[in-house]
């Protein structure tokens, strides 16, 4: 029996100003992948309902203008530090939802977490991994479809932590040809790498032409690495 669709079509739907497209359903693997095949993604707290986005304007990064600070690359050229892929996707998931700067509450609950490990199961879901002195100091988790890199959230233990992971996976998608890193919402942090606003409906459309791309898949088995050998990558 096929699955009926919980989740309406954000070009063609009502949404809120501030991009709530729905609430309800339910949080497993298969309704994650249907969000994210129409820009839809799940955001809200343990004690609130299932709440699904889709933002106007949306946050993305191309990936060829990520931008690293001479400070950045400094620490990348170090050779102090080394990048994984999907060695420690739990790892990864459970520091992004660690309380921060004091704040016991997060959006990635118990549900959350079981649905992206589902989706990693799955293979479309992947960590980066940054390592400092043999200790996980940072790292980014999403969601890999066609050409597109959904990422959902990052951490940092250790200065430069989630930049590097984030520098990594950027430099990474453009040697396999990825048109955009979604980062859904902006924040300055975010604008100082190099992430901007597309209205939602260019999204819309960059999204309906890239996720159906087929992907090599090969280059999430890399083994770790220094990330200062992915310099030539442009």
């Amino acid at each position: 029996m096929r699955r009926t669709s919980l989740l309406p079509d954000p070009k063609t739907s009502f949404t809120t100003s501030d991009g709530l497209m729905a609430i309800g359903g339910k949080i497993d693997a298969a309704h994650l992948l249907e969000a994210y095949s129409k820009g839809i993604f799940p955001w809200f707290s343990e004690d609130q309902e299932i709440m699904w986005w889709c933002p106007d304007p949306r946050a993305v990064m191309i990936p060829e203008q990520f931008h690293a600070s001479r400070t950045l690359m400094k620490a990348i050229r170090s050779g102090r530090y080394r990048v994984s892929i999907d060695e420690k996707f739990i790892d990864v998931i459970n520091s992004c939802a660690a309380p921060r700067d004091g704040d016991s509450a997060t959006w990635i609950t118990k549900g959350m977490k079981a649905a992206y490990i589902g989706l990693h199961n799955l293979g479309y879901a992947h960590s980066i991994e940054v390592w400092l002195d043999n200790g996980l100091c940072g790292g980014l988790y999403g969601v890999s479809l066609g050409k597109i890199f959904f990422a959902e959230s990052m951490f940092s233990n250790k200065s430069n932590g989630s930049k590097i992971a984030l520098y990594a996976l950027s430099k990474i998608l453009i040697s396999n040809k990825f048109k955009l890193i979604d980062c859904q919402f902006m924040t300055p942090h975010l604008k100082t790498l190099g992430v901007r606003e597309i209205p939602r409906n260019t999204f819309l459309d960059l999204l309906s032409g890239s996720s159906q791309a087929n992907t090599n898949e090969d280059f999430w088995h890399l083994k770790p690495f220094n990330p200062a050998q992915l310099e030539s990558y442009k």
